[in-house]
């Protein structure tokens, strides 16, 4: 089966989730190729149609794999080849004209996949081509490993208390304000933003770190969460995207359910003084969150749209 991706590559690479998962379907024997997209908002999504129409023409997709809910619109422009969209979050919750146009995509898409029933529910999309299936992650790139070999690696102290940002402290809807305030009521520990990493290096820090603290004002199923799971990483969070459901009953795991400072603080204090390594990796893979699973759920959506 030919699969042709098409997906935002205004950073010059494409989302991780995107080619990380793209692995795994080849790794399962199919053919996939990339069509990056270039501009931002509807006009500069829309001024890809002839490059992507010319890349149809030349690669004869059987299939189109579009991720976010522009970047599917624009695939739907042309008709000759089914388009399956995948919704992450900011297509869906950020509402307003987004939120518009990503209906208009779920109407022409032969397949719609939301990644958290929360977006699915939001999208208010009731047609029967449509499914929820979060992304899932690379178990062989994101891994256990000893915390004092990852220190190292990193040149981290062996003796400091480390608590992993989720993400880079400038952006705004990650709410790094409410971390540094949790953190800075605790003694002796030192708050890392997760900015500027390699994939290597994303590991390394999941596993030196004590613990991984998300403070987002929105998700919809955030990778990182579920790469801490795999690393055995102990998380707080707020709750946000699909993490209650996914650190259910997890040990090692706190889902706050108020954005409180003293919340959050004594989250971190409990779980940096008590706390070892958690179960999560097991639970990655009796969710079916290991990619090459995510890989044989995806390419069955394929067929049945070829069908």
């Amino acid at each position: 089966m030919r699969i042709l991706i098409v997906a935002n590559h205004n950073t010059g690479r494409f989302a991780p989730f995107v080619t990380e998962q793209v692995k795994a379907i080849r790794d399962k024997g199919e053919d996939v190729d990339f069509y990056g997209v270039h501009g931002y908002g509807i006009t500069g999504y829309l001024s890809n149609i002839g490059a992507l129409k010319a890349k149809i023409r030349e690669y004869q997709p059987q299939v189109i794999h579009a991720h976010y809910g522009l970047s599917g619109l624009l695939a739907n422009l042309q008709r000759s080849v089914p388009v399956i969209t995948t919704y992450h979050g900011s297509d869906i919750h950020s509402k307003g004209l987004n939120l518009i146009l990503s209906k208009m995509c779920m109407r022409l898409s032969a397949y719609n996949i939301f990644v958290t029933r929360h977006l699915q529910k939001q999208a208010g999309y009731h047609g029967s081509n449509q499914c929820v299936q979060p992304c899932g992650i690379d178990t062989k790139t994101i891994f256990a490993m000893d915390c004092n070999e990852a220190r190292k690696q990193l040149g981290w102290s062996l003796e400091t208390k480390y608590v992993l940002f989720s993400s880079a402290f400038d952006n705004a809807v990650k709410n790094s304000a409410l971390a540094k305030a949790a953190v800075d009521k605790l003694h002796a520990v030192q708050l890392v933003e997760m900015k500027g990493f390699t994939r290597q290096q994303v590991n390394l820090a999941l596993n030196a770190a004590n613990c991984i603290l998300m403070t987002s004002h929105r998700e919809g199923s955030p990778q990182v969460i579920k790469e801490a799971m795999a690393c055995g990483t102990p998380i707080v969070t707020v709750n946000v995207g699909d993490v209650k459901e996914r650190l259910d009953g997890l040990d090692g795991c706190y889902v706050s359910q108020e954005r409180s400072v003293d919340e959050l603080a004594n989250a971190l204090s409990r779980i940096l003084t008590s706390v070892g390594r958690t179960a999560g990796r097991d639970r990655i893979f009796s969710d079916g969150l290991d990619n090459s699973q995510i890989a044989d759920k995806i390419i069955s959506i394929y067929k049945q749209c070829l069908q």
